[in-house]
């Protein structure tokens, strides 16, 4: 048997889109000679649909185009692809669901599988929407007996710690196994994390060698809103040795014969991959597919000289071209000269068109109104007292307005720059430089954005930059928001190390106040101070624009806080 699979990059909803993806990719393995080709979870319709699998004819669509291409597309290839499918092929509307695959051979449907395990955790909500399937499915291809599985029925939470969740389930892989599998090929939608991608390859290895089984996991690629998919498709022998493994973050068609006995193990880009080119690559995929997928072709910055945007530059000229990214450079009544000079060489070294638009004169109007107003009410004046919030917030709120009418004039989407630690502890301003419609590094800590920065600047070359794309000076200086006169991010926070750990422990771990200072041995007083400030700015983040995510707990649909609440 020689089996393919194809790691394409769906669109949710495009489904004529996705079916012309799944045909070319059926002709590529035609012409290699392909037994088997697997797609992956839910390729017709994209992951996730979430509420579109409730529109009126979305669920008919996606059948209708899976039954075209099953009945005139597969006739010398056994081919399985993901769909969601009415339970029992009820023709009614509002039926219920199943998360499924349906195998096509000759043309003719030979057999269908519902998924058993549906996650319902962080970023996953299967069970608003589907029915759990209740058999397991083993089919015969040139003289393999394949078992049929779909992303968390191998997982089984135990890539996310809720493995307790299917205490009571049983285990579909070794359900397969017991029917007489010897290989199971699992279509999966599994997004981006750091790190995950190794938990994964140990996940497939202990069933494989369990149970002497050919695991071939075949992964989506491409962002969908705020979740990147890194691809990463592989296929693991029975005594663990890695046979084929696809390369992350592009499309790919990976065959290979499933002998195992003829392979050996081949190099992993997973286990030997760089983490931090592993986030530059999630990244730049999820600017490019985030633009592309809703129509916007450029983008506009604000640059403010500071190393956020200016990473996030450097981000969405590798996935646009430089020459589609404008950076606007404006100066308030506290910015520095090296701000402006270090924005200027950001924008040399990347090859972005930058402009000014000093923002004194629209502050300085907008003032006067308030002060005057301010006085009626009897309160002070703007800048009567230091520090001043509302003159703070008002010169970052100018900039907003300034960088959204450029964006409104251009048809620009405007990336916006804040990091995981900043919006974690509300060091931003809501209709300010929180304006935009897509946070590149909402999800990246403040010290990653530091390694990332300077990893970026030594491998320059083999990313496509021209030269080191960050101005050194931009790295080295201390970080500041320039809203005050000679202020710095250190005057209100810890450094970024430490803070970085608090809001790692805090947010992704759910630990106490108390549990982070025993354990870190930091200052009582301080973590405390910092746990209140990430729960008292959980409003803010409600309204920040869509972020990517790359880790396990992100400031997005994952991660469910109530603003008004009484726990601390």
């Amino acid at each position: 048997m020689r089996l393919a699979l194809a790691q394409i990059n769906p669109t949710v909803g495009d489904i004529s889109g996705n079916a012309a993806l799944i045909e070319r990719a059926l002709e590529a393995a035609r012409k290699r000679s392909v037994d088997l080709v697997v797609f992956p979870e839910l390729s017709i319709c994209g992951y996730p649909p979430r509420d579109l699998l409730q529109h009126e004819g979305f669920v008919e669509a996606c059948e209708r185009e899976t039954e075209r291409i099953g009945t005139t597309g597969t006739r010398d290839l056994t081919v399985v692809m993901g769909t969601p499918l009415r339970v029992g092929g009820a023709p009614e509307a509002g039926s219920r669901l199943a998360n499924s695959l349906v195998v096509y051979r000759g043309n003719e449907q030979i057999a269908y599988y519902d998924k058993r395990l549906l996650p319902t955790y962080d970023v996953f909500d299967e069970d608003r929407y589907f029915e759990a399937g209740d058999r397991a499915v083993v089919i015969d291809v040139a003289g393999e007996r394949v078992g049929l599985a779909i992303c968390e029925d191998l997982w089984q939470g135990r890539d996310a710690g809720f493995s307790s969740a299917y205490d009571d389930a049983a285990d579909p892989i070794a359900e397969l196994a017991n029917a007489g599998a010897r290989t199971v090929v699992v279509p999966s939608a599994s997004p981006f994390v750091l790190g995950k991608g190794t938990r994964h390859r140990e996940i497939l290895r202990s069933h494989a060698t369990r149970h002497r089984l050919t695991m071939a996991s075949v992964n989506q690629v491409g962002g969908n809103d705020d979740l990147i998919f890194d691809g990463h498709s592989c296929i693991i022998g029975p005594d663990g040795a890695m046979l084929a493994a696809a390369r992350g973050f592009e499309e790919q068609l990976l065959v290979l014969e499933s002998d195992a006995t003829r392979f050996g193990d081949v190099d992993d880009p997973v286990a030997g991959g760089d983490a931090n080119r592993m986030l530059f690559d999630a990244l730049v995929l999820g600017v490019r597919d985030y633009c592309r997928k809703t129509g916007f072709a450029r983008a506009v910055i604000g640059l403010s000289g500071g190393i956020d945007s200016a990473l996030t530059a450097a981000i969405g000229a590798a996935a646009l071209g430089s020459e589609n990214i404008l950076g606007v450079l404006m100066p308030g009544p506290y910015s520095s000269a090296h701000s402006l000079t270090d924005a200027r060489d950001l924008g040399e070294r990347l090859g972005v068109k930058t402009v000014t638009a000093p923002i004194g004169p629209g502050h300085n109007g907008i003032g006067g109104v308030l002060d005057a107003v301010f006085g009626e009410i009897g309160e002070l004046a703007l800048g009567e007292r230091r520090p001043d919030l509302t003159e703070e917030n008002l010169q970052s709120r100018v900039r907003g307005a300034m960088i959204m009418a450029v964006s409104n004039r251009t048809g620009a989407i405007v990336l916006t720059t804040g990091n995981k630690s900043e919006l974690a502890v509300g060091y931003c301003t809501l209709y300010g430089d929180m304006n935009g419609g897509l946070a590149v590094l909402s999800d990246v800590p403040k010290t990653r954005v530091f390694a990332l920065s300077k990893w970026m600047n030594e491998h320059w070359e083999s990313l496509g930059f021209r030269g080191p794309p960050i101005p050194e000076n931009t790295i080295t200086k201390p970080p500041s928001a320039e809203l005050a006169p000679d202020q710095k991010d250190s005057d209100s926070l810890p450094d970024y190390g430490v803070l970085d750990e608090i809001v790692d422990r805090h947010v992704e771990r759910k630990q106490s106040a108390a549990t982070i200072a025993r354990e870190t041995g930091f200052g009582a007083d301080e973590v405390a101070r910092i746990c209140r400030l990430i729960d008292r700015n959980e409003y803010k983040r409600r309204q920040m624009a869509t972020g990517l995510k790359v880790t396990g707990v992100a400031f997005g649909p994952g991660r469910r806080v109530p603003i008004a609440r009484g726990w601390h």
